[in-house]
Formats: structure tokens, C-alpha cells, sequence
């Protein structure tokens, strides 16, 4: 048995300070993934300040159209929103998609930002994971990873980004805002998902002792007509084997606005650039579908075991965009 202290903040720079003070500290919310991370031994803090307390839960209107989400809005509450549910269809349905009812009421958004990998080796604390140990190898490279990434993957990892609400988050463009240390900074969620690269221990660009506050989503005209699709190996709760977030706006029979994220398939959140860089200004029908999933996937880097999952985005990726546009054929 290892003692952990544990302390609750009342105030966010009591709570920043409180961490930021000791190496061997960590923030405590809704704590669905921390505790399970300390049960099996991954996670090793020998100090836990609980953040519940602090007022961030909020869901208040931007000038410009969007939401400010506070870090500790629980993720059932940001799905029932009305104001989510209506300008956001994709982050409510991504939400409702992405845990149990249990796991709902209890998760917050600061804390779906900063889960940690559903990787099985990294949740074995006797497997070697340069996420875990820096430098200790990729149990996953030569292992079973039938789950595991085909985007963004380096010869240090190949763990996928877990979190569903972030993939429509990213694409939306939204912003991650925070205190630290050194105040009040504000991440384009892009920038706040690291590459694995050859620091896959580094999975985000904070400091210790940083704390995710809210998360700053844009208005976005297209995002009322959006969609959040998830393909997983059964239908009750079960982490993606690929996702897609997609919103678009057609202008003649033509896509004038486009934004689209993949997940499941990459080690972060990943926005389909390439895929949007085909679509905007193409005409709405399957053949131009079918062109942009490829383009996407066409630096997809797969495993025997994993190889179906290029495939599988692709095919999403279209019938996302079908939907969206109207031009699903007859089932």
C-alpha cells in the first residue's frame, strides 16, 4: 500500500499552487481514469489535490456565437445542453458516445482532455512503454495493437488518442485555456495534442502544476448541421476503432465550408486537412468523397493487425460526408 496524501482546493491558484509546489502532486476531478491509472500502478503521485470545488462549471455564451465550457462541466451536462445540443450536434453526440451514463455524470471535460491512453501496455506497469518510462521501448510496435494508430505514430508509439468530444473539439478549431504558474494561457487545441515523435511521454506542452479551466469553442454557422460518427466493435460502450467528426456547407451543389477530424485512428485528436483541402470547392457526389478519405489516409502507416483500420476510415469519412450532404444511397 502506498500513502497519498489528498487536499481540496477552494480557489484555482490555491490549487495551481498547491501542485506547482510538488513534483510528486497531481490534480484530482471527476477521477474516472486517475484512480484507475493509481490502482494499477501506473501513476504514482504521493499527493492528490481535489479541484471539484472550484467554480468552473460553466456553459456560458461567446459573443461571436460560441461557448466557454468550464474544465469541470461534467460531460452528461454539456450533452443536455440546449445550446450544445442545437450549435454543436457532433460534441453532444460525441459526449453520449463516448462513456457510459455512469462514466457521464461524473467525467469532466478538463479531465476527457488530459485522459491518458487506453494502450494495454502502458496500463501494464511491468510492460516496457516510452510513455510510462522514457526510453524503456514500445511493447505495441511488435505486440498486439490491432487498436492501436496508423496516423501520426513514430518508432517510440503507436498508442490512440482515446477521448471522442475531443475529435469534434479539434475540428472546430477550439481553444484550451488555462492556469499555471505563470498565469493565463490559451492553446489552439491543435497545439495542446502533442505528436508522439521521440517524446511520447510529453502528451501535452503544459508545465506541472497547469491547470486546464475551460475550453473556448468557436461559432460556427456549419457546426448546426453536424455529425459525430463512431465505429466500434460492439455498441454499447467500447472506445473507437475509427471516428469522424464532420460539419459542412453546400453552396449550388457545392462544398463551400468543410471541417472534419478523424478519430480512433491517430495518437491525437486528428484534424482531416487533406481531406478538407480536397473537398472545399468540389462538387457534393461520391467520387469526390471517395477521393478525399484517400487523400487523408494516404500517410497512414499500419500494422498486419491494424491495417483494416485505414480501410475503415475511409469509408467513414464518406459516409459521413453523405449524410451531412444528402447524398446517402439506398441502404
Amino acid at each position: 500500500m502506498r500513502p497519498i496524501s489528498y487536499s481540496r482546493a477552494g480557489a484555482v491558484a490555491d490549487a495551481v499552487a498547491a501542485v506547482a509546489a510538488d513534483p510528486t502532486s497531481d490534480f484530482l476531478a471527476g477521477g474516472t481514469t486517475e484512480v484507475d491509472l493509481l490502482r494499477q500502478n501506473v501513476l504514482l503521485p504521493r499527493r492528490l489535490v481535489d479541484i471539484n470545488d472550484l467554480p468552473l462549471a460553466q456553459i456560458e455564451d461567446r459573443p461571436d456565437g460560441g461557448l466557454y465550457i468550464g474544465a469541470l462541466a461534467r460531460m452528461s451536462d454539456v450533452a443536455a445542453a440546449p445550446a450544445v445540443r442545437e450549435r454543436y450536434p457532433m460534441i453532444a453526440q460525441a459526449l453520449v458516445l463516448g462513456a457510459s451514463a455512469q462514466l457521464r455524470h461524473m467525467a469532466s471535460m478538463g479531465g476527457n482532455m488530459m485522459q491518458r491512453v487506453r494502450c494495454g501496455y502502458f496500463r501494464d506497469a511491468t510492460s516496457p512503454c516510452n510513455k510510462r518510462e522514457p526510453g524503456a521501448g514500445c511493447s505495441a510496435l511488435d505486440g498486439f495493437n490491432r487498436g492501436h494508430a496508423v496516423l501520426g505514430v513514430s518508432d517510440h508509439c503507436i498508442a490512440t488518442h482515446p477521448s471522442d468530444v475531443a475529435v469534434p473539439l479539434m475540428a472546430l478549431d477550439a481553444r484550451v485555456h488555462t492556469e499555471g504558474p505563470r498565469g493565463r494561457r490559451v492553446y489552439p487545441i491543435d497545439e495542446f495534442f502533442l505528436l508522439p515523435g521521440t517524446t511520447p511521454h510529453l502528451e501535452h506542452p503544459l508545465e506541472h502544476g497547469e491547470l486546464v479551466v475551460g475550453i473556448e469553442v468557436p461559432g460556427l454557422p456549419a457546426a448546426r448541421t453536424s455529425r459525430y460518427l463512431k465505429v466500434r466493435d460492439r455498441e454499447s460502450y467500447e472506445f473507437a476503432l475509427a471516428s469522424v467528426a464532420g460539419a459542412l456547407t453546400l453552396r449550388d451543389g457545392v462544398i463551400d465550408e468543410v471541417r472534419l477530424a478523424l478519430g480512433g485512428v491517430a495518437t491525437k485528436p486528428w484534424r482531416a486537412h487533406r481531406a478538407e483541402g480536397v473537398l472545399r470547392g468540389a462538387p457534393a457526389d461520391a467520387e469526390t468523397f471517395r477521393r478525399a478519405a484517400r487523400e487523408e489516409l494516404a500517410a497512414a502507416r499500419a500494422t498486419p493487425l491494424n491495417a483494416f483500420k485505414v480501410e475503415l476510415a475511409q469509408r467513414s469519412l464518406v459516409r459521413v460526408l453523405a449524410t451531412l450532404t444528402g447524398t446517402e444511397g439506398p441502404s
